[in-house]
Formats: C-alpha cells, structure tokens, sequence
C-alpha cells in the first residue's frame, strides 16, 4: 500500500512554532484528526495532478496507519499532524505520512521535525515518495534527498547512508533548532507495494 508524507517547502527562517513542538505515539484515537488534517493538506496538489477523491484520500491512510511507526506531532500540545517513520528492509527507513495542518506550516515546524527523524537514521539511508511538482521537494533537497526515480504521479527521493547532516539536529522533539525549515509529500495516490511512499511535509 502506497503512502505518503506532506509539507510546504517553505519557512527557512524560525516561527513561534519551533520552540514548542514535541512527538509522541500515535494512537487509534488521534486517526479521525489526522486523516482530515491529510485529506486538507493534499488536495490542491492532488487536484492539479487529477488524483483527488474525497474518500480514497482518506482511506489511504486508514489502511495504512501503522501507531508502531507513526508519531503524532504536537504544537502548544495540540495535535498538528503526524509522521511515520518504519524500517525498510535494506536496513535503511521510509519516511512516509507527514503532515502538517495547513495554520502550522510555514514557521519552521516540518524541517525541525524533519532534522529530528533524521537524526534517528543513525547514518542509514532514508526513503521517500513526494508528489510531482510539490514544493516538499526543496525541503527534502536541502536535507540531503536526491530524485532517484520520477513517475507520472510521484517522485521517489533517497537521502544516502551516510549522507550529510542536517545543521542543528534537535537532540530531542520540542528543542528549538538553530536553523528551521519544513517540508510538503504526496497523499491520495493509487496503491503500491510497501516501500515506495511518497512523502509531503509542510514545515
């Protein structure tokens, strides 16, 4: 099943939401929120790409929600979107379903959690599916991801084992990073075998 990760691209300068974030598990009781929270962050790119369906947009992360590997984004300790962060079977991880409610993109909020995940990948190689032509893709570019393939719908970016670090990698979620930015992904796209997620995220 095909998944995704969502953001603006935008933010390069700090906003008041870097200094008050955190993450924490995802629960089944967080899913109704987050699946409205995804279905408003990727419509405009799914309508302009000729994807959008109200219930597969959805759906798409019902079938997919994954609590082991999902963390549920929190800004002022309300929920402001999600992430999931899973192993891939080349011992590498996929980041896929990050999105950001639309009121906390643009402060710097995706790339703070953006370098936080990173800093989790102990060197290993990271994975992600974005829509084509979203603005997440120079978000992920200045992290350390490059195109490895494109396809009609999406484009799969790699950051590689032992690839740049992002500057400033929060040590834990709710430290403010010296350098905040974010990041949009791709949601609302036909099914595929686990391992090629697209990802938008909106910082």
């Amino acid at each position: 099943m095909r998944t995704e990760v969502a953001g603006d691209g935008a933010g390069t300068s700090g906003g008041p939401d870097v200094a008050k974030w955190a993450l924490r598990a995802a629960t089944a009781a967080d899913l109704d929120a987050l699946v409205e929270i995804r279905a408003e962050v990727m419509r405009a790119d799914l309508e302009r790409l000729g994807r959008y369906d109200e219930h597969r947009v959805r759906q798409r992360l019902r079938d997919s929600f994954s609590p082991a590997h999902t963390s549920a984004i929190l800004c002022g300790g309300a929920l402001a979107g999600c992430v999931t962060f899973r192993p891939a079977e080349d011992g590498g991880h996929w980041l896929e379903h990050f999105y950001l409610a639309p009121r906390h993109q643009g402060r710097g909020l995706g790339g703070a959690v953006l370098r936080s995940l990173l800093g989790r990948a102990d060197g290993r190689a990271v994975s992600l599916r974005v829509l084509r032509g979203s603005a997440a893709q120079r978000l992920y570019a200045r992290h350390g991801f490059a195109v490895e393939d494109e396809g009609p719908v999406d484009v799969l970016m790699v950051r590689p084992a032992d690839g740049a670090r992002p500057e400033a990698a929060p040590a834990t979620p709710g430290t403010a990073p010296a350098t905040p930015e974010m990041a949009p992904a791709t949601p609302g796209t036909a099914p595929a075998t686990p391992g090629t997620a697209p990802a938008t995220a909106q910082g």
